[in-house]
């Protein structure tokens, strides 16, 4: 009975190790029907696999590359426009005492006042704070340096400057302004002066004083 047991175990353990053998036979012969298959499978996996890690190390160079060109270009862009604001600051520092002493010296020339003479007559240029009794008593000056006359005094001046000032007319005169005065009206000032009584003379005394120039 014992024996008829252990016969029975070691057929159960045969027919374990036939299913086995013949499962394992099916597997075999199944991975050798497709081992093709699953070897492009693999190659392809692996092939897609290497594609994707070299793209991905490529791309963060090309960021890196693509950053660094923006910023290069951003710095670039400062250093230009610093360039142009420091430029411009050079020229208009130039140009602002230019135009300074421009201004100055048009202001000199223009506040100056000029005589100028001509064959028949004297062209006084209004200057700073001249009105046409002023440029008057400089075209008698002006005369009177060429044709000196020791007769006549303060008061005769006055007289003359006032005569030509009337000669001249009601003008408005300003900084620039010219106003000619004849020689030929000078001398027929001078010669009315010298016709004026002492009285006249005495009352146009009061103006004399104020003008130390003409004594």
């Amino acid at each position: 009975m014992e024996d008829k047991k252990k016969e029975n175990e070691a057929e159960e353990l045969e027919e374990s190790f036939e299913d086995d053998e013949e499962e394992g036979s099916t597997i075999g012969q199944w991975l050798k029907d497709n081992m093709r298959i699953i070897v492009s499978i693999l190659i392809v996996v692996a092939i897609a696999g290497g594609v994707y890690s070299f793209s991905k190390r490529s791309e963060a160079p090309t960021q890196k590359s693509k950053t660094a060109s923006v910023e290069t270009k951003k710095d670039s862009s400062n250093s230009g426009d610093n360039s142009k604001e420091i430029a411009l600051e050079d020229k208009t520092n130039e140009t602002a005492p230019a135009e300074a002493a421009t201004a100055n010296k048009a202001e000199k020339v223009s506040s100056a006042s000029t005589s100028q003479e001509t064959e028949s007559s004297f062209v006084e240029t209004a200057g700073k704070g001249d009105g046409t009794t002023h440029l008057a008593r400089r075209a008698l000056a002006n005369y009177l340096e060429k044709n000196s006359d020791s007769s006549l005094t303060a008061e005769h001046k006055i007289y003359i400057e006032d005569y030509l000032r009337k000669q001249a007319g009601k003008k408005k005169v300003g900084i620039g302004t010219s106003v000619e005065f004849s020689k030929d009206n000078i001398q027929k000032a001078i010669e009315k002066s010298k016709g004026l009584s002492e009285k006249q003379l005495k009352n146009l005394h009061k103006y004399a004083v104020r003008v130390p120039s003409l004594s």
